[in-house]
Order: C-alpha cells, then structure tokens, then sequence
C-alpha cells in the first residue's frame, strides 16, 4: 500500500507540472480555448482539477461541506498568478484531507451516480485514487491544449 507522503509526491508533481504549464502560456493563451469542437481552455482544465481535488478528497474523504459547479469549472477565467496561488491553497488542503482518511472507510458522503457502485464510489482510498487519477489524466491533456495553442 502506498504511504501518504508517497501519495502527496505524486500529487505534487502533477500540480507543479499544471503550474508549469500556465506560467509558459501566460494570461492570453492559458485563457484560450482551442479551436476543436468542445475544447477547453488551460485555465478551465485546471479549474477543473481543483474542483475535483475539493469534491473528491474535501467533501467525499475528508467530510467538508463543498458546493461545486463543474460547468462554470470549465467557463473560468482569469489571471495565471490567481490560479497559481489557489493550485497551492488546494494543494495544501489536500495534505489536510488526506491526512484524516481512513482509507479503507466507506466515503462520507455520496458520489455522484456514475461512480456509487465502481470501486471509485466504495471507499476513501479508492476516492483518494481517482483524484490522483484526474489529475495525472488532465496535466496529459492540459500539455496537449499547450501544444495546440502553441503551434
């Protein structure tokens, strides 16, 4: 079983990299969508992952109240220096969540539908998973949206 500092570790470097990338790409292109059908903007996939990070590991492992909008994730907008400054916040709130876990306890609090009844939906660990699961998918997909607005 991993340890949660190993868990951490690579939660770390999926935020550091998200970081990355929106401090290459600046204000203009992190804030641009590319022009593919249902396309998202650096900034919205970040977003994303944040609201992810919060509802996963704050409201389903840790038990805090979390109020979410997943669509206005994708809409956000904004400076890359506030979003940098809440990838650190949340990065540290998960340190917080994750260290109350029980990780082979059921989630405090209910899923969404389409994971009550997949391992994802059964227990804090697995929960804890997905976020890393997430993350690690999104910074591949945030390097992608870099390269197209790039070329």
């Amino acid at each position: 079983m991993i340890t949660v500092d190993d868990y951490l570790y690579f939660t770390d470097r999926a935020l550091d990299g998200m970081s990355e990338v929106l401090q290459e790409l600046g204000d203009d292109l992190a804030n641009r969508r590319p022009e593919l059908p249902g396309a998202n903007s650096p900034y919205g996939i970040v977003t994303h992952c944040l609201g992810v990070m919060n509802d996963w590991a704050g409201r389903l492992v840790a038990g805090r109240e979390v109020e979410r909008d997943r669509d206005a994730e994708f809409r956000a907008t904004g400076p890359v220096r506030d979003l940098v400054e809440r990838i650190e916040q949340a990065r540290e709130q998960l340190r917080a969540d994750v260290s109350v876990a029980e990780l082979q306890a059921p989630l405090r609090a209910l899923p969404s539908p389409p994971y009550r009844d997949t391992p994802i939906g059964r227990t804090q660990g697995a929960a804890l998973q997905h976020v890393y699961e997430e993350l690690a998918q999104h910074r591949g997909h945030l390097e992608l949206t870099r390269d197209i607005l790039r070329s």
